[in-house]
Protein backbone atom coordinates (compact mmCIF):
# COMPACT_ATOMS: atom_id res chain seq x y z
CA UNK A 1 0.00 0.00 0.00
CA UNK A 2 2.77 2.44 0.83
CA UNK A 3 4.77 1.76 -2.31
CA UNK A 4 2.59 4.17 -4.28
CA UNK A 5 4.83 6.51 -6.33
CA UNK A 6 4.80 10.22 -5.55
CA UNK A 7 1.75 11.90 -7.00
CA UNK A 8 0.65 15.51 -7.23
CA UNK A 9 -2.28 16.71 -5.16
CA UNK A 10 -4.47 16.79 -8.26
CA UNK A 11 -3.56 13.20 -9.16
CA UNK A 12 -4.22 12.01 -5.62
CA UNK A 13 -7.59 13.73 -5.54
CA UNK A 14 -8.61 12.28 -8.92
CA UNK A 15 -7.76 8.76 -7.76
CA UNK A 16 -9.67 9.23 -4.53
CA UNK A 17 -12.72 10.79 -6.17
CA UNK A 18 -12.88 7.92 -8.68
CA UNK A 19 -14.02 5.66 -5.82
CA UNK A 20 -15.49 8.16 -3.35
CA UNK A 21 -18.15 8.84 -5.97
CA UNK A 22 -19.82 5.65 -4.70
CA UNK A 23 -20.17 7.27 -1.28
CA UNK A 24 -21.90 10.19 -3.02
CA UNK A 25 -24.31 7.84 -4.80
CA UNK A 26 -25.02 6.05 -1.54
CA UNK A 27 -25.71 9.14 0.56
CA UNK A 28 -27.75 10.78 -2.17
CA UNK A 29 -29.94 7.67 -1.91
CA UNK A 30 -30.06 8.18 1.86
CA UNK A 31 -30.92 11.88 1.58
CA UNK A 32 -33.66 11.64 -1.05
CA UNK A 33 -36.31 9.95 1.17
CA UNK A 34 -35.56 11.76 4.45
CA UNK A 35 -37.98 14.65 4.13
CA UNK A 36 -40.61 12.64 2.27
CA UNK A 37 -41.12 9.26 3.94
CA UNK A 38 -42.54 10.49 7.28
CA UNK A 39 -45.31 12.32 5.41
CA UNK A 40 -45.94 9.30 3.18
CA UNK A 41 -46.32 6.98 6.17
CA UNK A 42 -48.48 9.43 8.12
CA UNK A 43 -50.65 10.99 5.42
CA UNK A 44 -50.97 8.29 2.77
CA UNK A 45 -50.71 5.10 4.79
CA UNK A 46 -52.52 6.52 7.82
CA UNK A 47 -50.03 5.57 10.55
CA UNK A 48 -49.08 7.78 13.48
CA UNK A 49 -46.01 9.92 14.03
CA UNK A 50 -44.29 7.19 16.04
CA UNK A 51 -44.43 4.77 13.13
CA UNK A 52 -43.27 7.49 10.74
CA UNK A 53 -40.24 8.07 12.93
CA UNK A 54 -39.52 4.36 13.28
CA UNK A 55 -39.43 3.93 9.50
CA UNK A 56 -36.61 6.47 9.35
CA UNK A 57 -34.80 4.88 12.31
CA UNK A 58 -34.86 1.39 10.77
CA UNK A 59 -32.17 2.45 8.34
CA UNK A 60 -29.89 3.82 11.06
CA UNK A 61 -30.04 0.60 13.05
CA UNK A 62 -29.43 -1.49 9.91
CA UNK A 63 -26.35 0.64 9.23
CA UNK A 64 -25.12 0.25 12.80
CA UNK A 65 -25.54 -3.54 12.82
CA UNK A 66 -23.91 -4.04 9.42
CA UNK A 67 -20.92 -1.69 9.91
CA UNK A 68 -18.63 -4.32 11.48
CA UNK A 69 -19.47 -6.88 8.80
CA UNK A 70 -18.80 -4.38 6.02
CA UNK A 71 -15.26 -3.81 7.26
CA UNK A 72 -14.52 -7.50 7.71
CA UNK A 73 -15.81 -8.32 4.23
CA UNK A 74 -13.75 -5.48 2.74
CA UNK A 75 -10.63 -6.97 4.32
CA UNK A 76 -11.45 -10.50 3.16
CA UNK A 77 -13.00 -9.95 -0.30
CA UNK A 78 -11.55 -6.58 -1.26
CA UNK A 79 -13.29 -3.18 -1.12
CA UNK A 80 -14.49 -3.29 -4.75
CA UNK A 81 -16.75 -6.29 -4.11
CA UNK A 82 -18.11 -4.71 -0.94
CA UNK A 83 -18.94 -1.48 -2.79
CA UNK A 84 -20.72 -3.51 -5.48
CA UNK A 85 -22.73 -5.28 -2.77
CA UNK A 86 -23.58 -1.90 -1.26
CA UNK A 87 -24.73 -0.45 -4.56
CA UNK A 88 -26.86 -3.58 -5.15
CA UNK A 89 -28.52 -3.08 -1.75
CA UNK A 90 -29.26 0.58 -2.59
CA UNK A 91 -30.84 -0.47 -5.90
CA UNK A 92 -32.96 -3.10 -4.14
CA UNK A 93 -34.05 -0.47 -1.61
CA UNK A 94 -35.29 1.73 -4.45
CA UNK A 95 -37.18 -1.18 -6.01
CA UNK A 96 -38.89 -2.07 -2.72
CA UNK A 97 -39.87 1.57 -2.21
CA UNK A 98 -41.40 1.65 -5.69
CA UNK A 99 -43.42 -1.45 -4.79
CA UNK A 100 -44.45 0.18 -1.49
CA UNK A 101 -45.79 3.14 -3.46
CA UNK A 102 -47.82 0.77 -5.61
CA UNK A 103 -49.27 -1.03 -2.57
CA UNK A 104 -50.81 1.96 -0.76
CA UNK A 105 -54.27 0.35 -1.01
CA UNK A 106 -52.96 -2.22 1.49
CA UNK A 107 -51.23 -0.06 4.10
CA UNK A 108 -49.64 -2.88 6.13
CA UNK A 109 -48.06 -4.37 2.99
CA UNK A 110 -46.82 -0.98 1.85
CA UNK A 111 -45.31 -0.33 5.28
CA UNK A 112 -43.64 -3.76 5.31
CA UNK A 113 -42.11 -3.18 1.87
CA UNK A 114 -40.97 0.26 2.96
CA UNK A 115 -39.32 -1.12 6.11
CA UNK A 116 -37.55 -3.82 4.08
CA UNK A 117 -36.29 -1.13 1.72
CA UNK A 118 -34.96 0.89 4.65
CA UNK A 119 -33.07 -2.16 5.93
CA UNK A 120 -31.41 -2.69 2.54
CA UNK A 121 -30.58 1.02 2.32
CA UNK A 122 -28.93 0.88 5.75
CA UNK A 123 -26.83 -2.11 4.72
CA UNK A 124 -26.04 -0.40 1.41
CA UNK A 125 -24.89 2.70 3.28
CA UNK A 126 -22.43 0.83 5.51
CA UNK A 127 -21.09 -1.37 2.70
CA UNK A 128 -20.73 1.45 0.15
CA UNK A 129 -19.14 4.05 2.42
CA UNK A 130 -16.79 1.69 4.28
CA UNK A 131 -15.82 -0.09 1.05
CA UNK A 132 -15.23 3.15 -0.86
CA UNK A 133 -13.07 4.57 1.95
CA UNK A 134 -10.92 1.45 2.18
CA UNK A 135 -10.72 1.31 -1.63
CA UNK A 136 -9.35 4.85 -1.68
CA UNK A 137 -6.85 4.06 1.08
CA UNK A 138 -5.61 1.07 -0.93
CA UNK A 139 -5.29 3.12 -4.14
CA UNK A 140 -3.29 6.06 -2.77
CA UNK A 141 -1.56 4.47 0.23
CA UNK A 142 -2.13 4.60 3.97
CA UNK A 143 -0.12 7.83 4.26
CA UNK A 144 -3.09 9.54 2.60
CA UNK A 145 -5.70 8.06 4.98
CA UNK A 146 -6.71 11.50 6.30
CA UNK A 147 -7.22 12.82 2.77
CA UNK A 148 -9.36 9.82 1.80
CA UNK A 149 -11.55 10.03 4.91
CA UNK A 150 -11.90 13.80 4.46
CA UNK A 151 -13.09 13.47 0.86
CA UNK A 152 -15.46 10.71 1.95
CA UNK A 153 -17.02 13.12 4.45
CA UNK A 154 -17.34 15.89 1.86
CA UNK A 155 -19.12 13.46 -0.48
CA UNK A 156 -21.41 12.35 2.35
CA UNK A 157 -22.62 15.77 3.47
CA UNK A 158 -22.78 17.22 -0.02
CA UNK A 159 -24.99 14.31 -1.10
CA UNK A 160 -27.23 14.69 1.95
CA UNK A 161 -27.55 18.43 1.36
CA UNK A 162 -28.56 17.85 -2.27
CA UNK A 163 -30.71 14.78 -1.58
CA UNK A 164 -33.32 16.18 0.80
CA UNK A 165 -34.56 19.08 -1.39
CA UNK A 166 -34.30 16.91 -4.53
CA UNK A 167 -36.47 14.27 -2.85
CA UNK A 168 -39.11 16.85 -1.97
CA UNK A 169 -39.15 18.14 -5.55
CA UNK A 170 -39.41 14.66 -7.09
CA UNK A 171 -42.16 13.72 -4.63
CA UNK A 172 -44.15 16.81 -5.59
CA UNK A 173 -43.83 15.93 -9.30
CA UNK A 174 -44.24 12.16 -9.28
CA UNK A 175 -45.07 11.05 -5.75
CA UNK A 176 -42.98 8.51 -3.86
CA UNK A 177 -42.06 6.80 -7.15
CA UNK A 178 -40.04 9.84 -8.25
CA UNK A 179 -37.23 9.56 -5.73
CA UNK A 180 -37.56 5.77 -5.40
CA UNK A 181 -36.87 5.21 -9.10
CA UNK A 182 -33.88 7.55 -8.88
CA UNK A 183 -32.50 5.58 -5.91
CA UNK A 184 -32.89 2.35 -7.89
CA UNK A 185 -31.20 3.80 -10.98
CA UNK A 186 -28.29 5.23 -8.97
CA UNK A 187 -27.75 1.85 -7.34
CA UNK A 188 -27.70 0.11 -10.72
CA UNK A 189 -25.48 2.79 -12.24
CA UNK A 190 -23.10 2.65 -9.28
CA UNK A 191 -22.92 -1.14 -9.54
CA UNK A 192 -22.04 -0.99 -13.23
CA UNK A 193 -19.50 1.78 -12.69
CA UNK A 194 -17.83 -0.04 -9.80
CA UNK A 195 -17.59 -3.24 -11.84
CA UNK A 196 -15.45 -1.37 -14.40
CA UNK A 197 -13.05 0.13 -11.85
CA UNK A 198 -9.78 -1.79 -11.31
CA UNK A 199 -9.77 -3.76 -8.09
CA UNK A 200 -6.97 -3.75 -5.54
CA UNK A 201 -5.25 -6.76 -4.04
CA UNK A 202 -6.50 -8.14 -0.77
CA UNK A 203 -3.77 -7.61 1.84
CA UNK A 204 -2.56 -11.03 3.05
CA UNK A 205 -2.05 -11.86 6.69
CA UNK A 206 -3.84 -13.06 9.80
CA UNK A 207 -7.20 -11.38 10.41
CA UNK A 208 -7.84 -11.04 14.10
CA UNK A 209 -11.36 -11.50 15.56
CA UNK A 210 -13.61 -8.47 15.52
CA UNK A 211 -13.71 -8.16 19.31
CA UNK A 212 -9.93 -7.74 19.31
CA UNK A 213 -10.15 -5.06 16.63
CA UNK A 214 -12.83 -3.28 18.67
CA UNK A 215 -10.69 -3.50 21.82
CA UNK A 216 -7.88 -1.66 20.02
CA UNK A 217 -9.95 1.21 18.60
CA UNK A 218 -12.84 1.67 21.04
CA UNK A 219 -11.33 4.68 22.81
CA UNK A 220 -11.06 6.57 19.50
CA UNK A 221 -14.61 5.52 18.63
CA UNK A 222 -15.81 6.77 22.01
CA UNK A 223 -14.26 10.16 21.31
CA UNK A 224 -15.96 10.22 17.92
CA UNK A 225 -19.31 9.26 19.44
CA UNK A 226 -19.15 11.96 22.12
CA UNK A 227 -18.13 14.54 19.52
CA UNK A 228 -20.97 13.52 17.22
CA UNK A 229 -23.59 14.46 19.82
CA UNK A 230 -23.25 18.16 18.99
CA UNK A 231 -23.97 17.47 15.33
CA UNK A 232 -26.90 15.21 16.22
CA UNK A 233 -28.45 17.86 18.46
CA UNK A 234 -28.21 20.57 15.80
CA UNK A 235 -29.52 18.33 13.02
CA UNK A 236 -32.46 17.10 15.10
CA UNK A 237 -33.49 20.01 17.32
CA UNK A 238 -32.34 23.32 15.83
CA UNK A 239 -35.69 23.80 14.07
CA UNK A 240 -37.63 23.14 17.29
CA UNK A 241 -35.26 25.42 19.20
CA UNK A 242 -35.95 28.31 16.82
CA UNK A 243 -39.69 27.66 17.10
CA UNK A 244 -39.51 27.63 20.92
CA UNK A 245 -37.90 31.09 20.81
CA UNK A 246 -40.36 32.26 18.11
CA UNK A 247 -37.51 32.93 15.69
CA UNK A 248 -37.40 32.41 11.95
CA UNK A 249 -34.56 31.09 9.79
CA UNK A 250 -33.55 27.75 11.32
CA UNK A 251 -32.63 26.59 7.82
CA UNK A 252 -29.85 29.20 7.72
CA UNK A 253 -28.25 27.70 10.84
CA UNK A 254 -28.27 24.25 9.22
CA UNK A 255 -26.84 25.66 6.00
CA UNK A 256 -24.06 27.48 7.84
CA UNK A 257 -23.22 24.30 9.77
CA UNK A 258 -22.94 22.36 6.51
CA UNK A 259 -20.98 25.13 4.78
CA UNK A 260 -18.46 25.33 7.62
CA UNK A 261 -18.17 21.54 7.71
CA UNK A 262 -17.37 21.20 4.01
CA UNK A 263 -15.09 24.27 3.86
CA UNK A 264 -13.06 23.09 6.87
CA UNK A 265 -12.66 19.61 5.37
CA UNK A 266 -11.46 21.06 2.06
CA UNK A 267 -9.11 23.68 3.49
CA UNK A 268 -7.65 22.11 6.64
CA UNK A 269 -7.69 18.33 6.11
CA UNK A 270 -3.93 18.30 5.46
CA UNK A 271 -3.31 19.55 8.99
CA UNK A 272 -4.03 16.00 10.17
CA UNK A 273 -1.04 14.64 8.23
CA UNK A 274 1.13 17.58 9.27
CA UNK A 275 0.36 17.77 13.01
CA UNK A 276 -1.22 14.40 13.79
CA UNK A 277 -4.77 13.28 14.42
CA UNK A 278 -4.85 13.81 18.19
CA UNK A 279 -3.76 17.49 18.28
CA UNK A 280 -6.20 18.31 15.46
CA UNK A 281 -8.98 16.48 17.33
CA UNK A 282 -8.29 18.45 20.51
CA UNK A 283 -8.57 21.78 18.65
CA UNK A 284 -11.68 20.56 16.84
CA UNK A 285 -13.43 19.52 20.06
CA UNK A 286 -12.62 22.89 21.62
CA UNK A 287 -14.13 24.72 18.65
CA UNK A 288 -17.24 22.52 18.63
CA UNK A 289 -17.73 23.01 22.37
CA UNK A 290 -17.43 26.79 21.98
CA UNK A 291 -20.05 26.73 19.22
CA UNK A 292 -22.54 24.78 21.33
CA UNK A 293 -22.06 27.10 24.30
CA UNK A 294 -22.57 30.12 22.03
CA UNK A 295 -25.90 28.67 20.84
CA UNK A 296 -26.90 28.10 24.49
CA UNK A 297 -26.18 31.73 25.44
CA UNK A 298 -27.45 33.29 22.21
CA UNK A 299 -30.17 35.91 22.52
CA UNK A 300 -30.67 36.40 18.78
CA UNK A 301 -30.88 34.17 15.69
CA UNK A 302 -27.64 35.46 14.21
CA UNK A 303 -25.71 34.36 17.30
CA UNK A 304 -27.22 30.89 16.95
CA UNK A 305 -26.11 30.96 13.32
CA UNK A 306 -22.59 31.87 14.44
CA UNK A 307 -22.66 29.02 16.97
CA UNK A 308 -23.80 26.57 14.30
CA UNK A 309 -20.96 27.77 12.05
CA UNK A 310 -18.38 27.18 14.80
CA UNK A 311 -19.87 23.79 15.63
CA UNK A 312 -19.74 22.71 11.99
CA UNK A 313 -16.13 23.83 11.66
CA UNK A 314 -15.21 22.00 14.86
CA UNK A 315 -17.01 18.77 14.03
CA UNK A 316 -15.64 18.64 10.50
CA UNK A 317 -12.21 17.14 11.15
CA UNK A 318 -13.05 14.91 14.11
CA UNK A 319 -13.95 11.82 12.08
CA UNK A 320 -10.82 11.81 9.86
CA UNK A 321 -8.48 12.97 12.65
CA UNK A 322 -9.45 10.24 15.12
CA UNK A 323 -9.98 7.78 12.27
CA UNK A 324 -6.35 8.09 11.20
CA UNK A 325 -5.28 7.21 14.73
CA UNK A 326 -7.78 4.35 15.00
CA UNK A 327 -6.65 2.50 11.87
CA UNK A 328 -3.01 2.79 13.00
CA UNK A 329 -3.83 0.48 15.90
CA UNK A 330 -4.20 -2.59 13.64
CA UNK A 331 -2.24 -4.22 10.82
CA UNK A 332 -3.08 -3.41 7.19
CA UNK A 333 -5.12 -6.59 6.70
CA UNK A 334 -7.46 -5.55 9.56
CA UNK A 335 -7.95 -1.89 8.68
CA UNK A 336 -11.34 -2.45 7.07
CA UNK A 337 -12.65 -4.05 10.25
CA UNK A 338 -11.17 -1.16 12.26
CA UNK A 339 -12.81 1.41 10.01
CA UNK A 340 -16.18 -0.37 10.24
CA UNK A 341 -16.01 -0.62 14.04
CA UNK A 342 -14.90 3.00 14.35
CA UNK A 343 -17.72 4.26 12.10
CA UNK A 344 -20.27 2.32 14.15
CA UNK A 345 -19.70 4.70 17.07
CA UNK A 346 -20.95 7.58 14.89
CA UNK A 347 -24.05 5.59 13.92
CA UNK A 348 -24.68 4.68 17.56
CA UNK A 349 -24.30 8.29 18.70
CA UNK A 350 -26.75 9.55 16.08
CA UNK A 351 -29.22 6.82 17.02
CA UNK A 352 -29.09 7.62 20.74
CA UNK A 353 -28.88 11.42 20.60
CA UNK A 354 -32.56 11.98 19.72
CA UNK A 355 -34.12 9.88 22.51
CA UNK A 356 -31.62 11.02 25.17
CA UNK A 357 -32.00 14.68 24.21
CA UNK A 358 -35.78 14.21 24.36
CA UNK A 359 -35.43 13.05 27.98
CA UNK A 360 -33.30 16.10 28.81
CA UNK A 361 -35.84 18.42 27.18
CA UNK A 362 -38.76 16.84 29.08
CA UNK A 363 -37.00 17.38 32.42
CA UNK A 364 -35.03 20.59 31.95
CA UNK A 365 -36.41 22.37 28.87
CA UNK A 366 -35.21 22.95 25.31
CA UNK A 367 -32.26 25.18 26.24
CA UNK A 368 -30.70 22.49 28.42
CA UNK A 369 -29.64 20.31 25.49
CA UNK A 370 -26.90 22.73 24.42
CA UNK A 371 -24.81 22.74 27.63
CA UNK A 372 -25.45 18.98 27.93
CA UNK A 373 -24.07 18.45 24.41
CA UNK A 374 -21.14 20.79 25.15
CA UNK A 375 -20.34 18.73 28.26
CA UNK A 376 -20.19 15.53 26.16
CA UNK A 377 -17.84 17.22 23.68
CA UNK A 378 -15.70 18.47 26.58
CA UNK A 379 -15.42 14.87 27.83
CA UNK A 380 -14.25 13.88 24.34
CA UNK A 381 -11.65 16.66 24.45
CA UNK A 382 -10.32 15.48 27.83
CA UNK A 383 -10.24 11.88 26.65
CA UNK A 384 -8.28 12.84 23.52
CA UNK A 385 -5.95 15.08 25.52
CA UNK A 386 -5.16 12.13 27.79
CA UNK A 387 -4.42 9.97 24.73
CA UNK A 388 -2.14 12.64 23.28
CA UNK A 389 -0.20 13.12 26.52
CA UNK A 390 0.21 9.35 26.89
CA UNK A 391 1.46 9.11 23.29
CA UNK A 392 3.99 11.90 23.88
CA UNK A 393 5.28 10.24 27.06
CA UNK A 394 5.63 6.93 25.21
CA UNK A 395 7.53 8.60 22.33
CA UNK A 396 9.81 10.43 24.76
CA UNK A 397 10.65 7.25 26.68
CA UNK A 398 11.49 5.41 23.46
CA UNK A 399 13.76 8.18 22.25
CA UNK A 400 15.92 8.08 25.38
Amino acid sequence: MDSTPALTNAQLNRRILAVIIFTFFCYLSVGLPLAVLPGFVHNQLGYGSLMAGLIISVQYFATLVSRPQSGRLADALGPKKVVMLGMSCCALSGLLTVLAGLATATPWLSLLLLAAGRVFLGVGESFSSTGATLWGMNIVGSAQTARVISWNGVATYLAMAVGAPAGVTLNALMGVHGFAILVMLMGIGGLLLASRRPSVSVVPGVRIPFYRVASKIWVYGLGLGLGTIGFGIIATFITLYFASRQWQGAAYALSLFSLAFVATRLIFSRTITRYGGLPVSICSFALECAGLLLIWQANSPWLVDAGALLTGAGFSLIFPALGVEAVKQVALQNQGAALGAYSAFLDLALGLTGPLAGIVISHAGMSAIWPAAALMVLLALLLTLRLWLRTRRYSASNSV
